[in-house]
């Protein structure tokens, strides 16, 4: 019996390999755990050519999201957004603003920025404060979030 087998990795994996990469594995592994999880297939001539046409794909996919990323990047950086809020006695707020809230202001000066994407922990006082958007690896973007209190329809 075999004490290898050569199976073309569909998916990155770590301490194994990268997508469209030959690799040795135990049959064991390749039958019990890779291949019936879509992770890997045999390495035939066939599934070697539709794996790296594949991976020729995802590349251009990705390349065309990067610059897409950066081009929004361009947009947002160094915008300013005010968010009003209602405030307590010493200007206490009530809650807090959090990345969704930002994502809401952003919206409102047209970017449309994944409220996931934006690097930033909870404001729970009112002031400036600045926050980093992570679009890709190679794009980010920094934004002036503007906290103040709201203006009071009873006054």
């Amino acid at each position: 019996m075999a004490r290898t087998l050569r199976v073309v990795l569909t998916e990155d994996l770590p301490n194994l390999g990268n997508t469209g990469e030959l690799v040795n594995v135990r049959p064991g592994y390749a039958r019990n755990f890779l291949i019936p999880r879509g992770l890997a297939a045999v390495a035939t001539r066939d599934n070697v050519k539709k794996i790296e046409h594949e991976k020729r794909i995802a590349e251009a996919r990705a390349a065309k999201a990067r610059a897409a990323a950066e081009e929004l990047a361009k947009q947002v950086d160094g915008t300013r957004v005010t968010i009003e809020v209602k405030v307590g006695e010493e200007n206490k707020l009530y809650g807090s603003v959090t990345s969704r809230d930002v994502e809401e202001a952003l919206e409102k000066k047209g970017h449309k920025v994944d409220r996931r994407k934006i690097v930033m922990d909870p404001i729970k006082a009112i002031g400036d404060y600045r926050f980093s958007i992570k679009l890709a690896q190679t794009a980010s973007a920094e934004i002036v979030v503007s906290v103040v209190p709201a203006a009071d329809a009873s006054a």
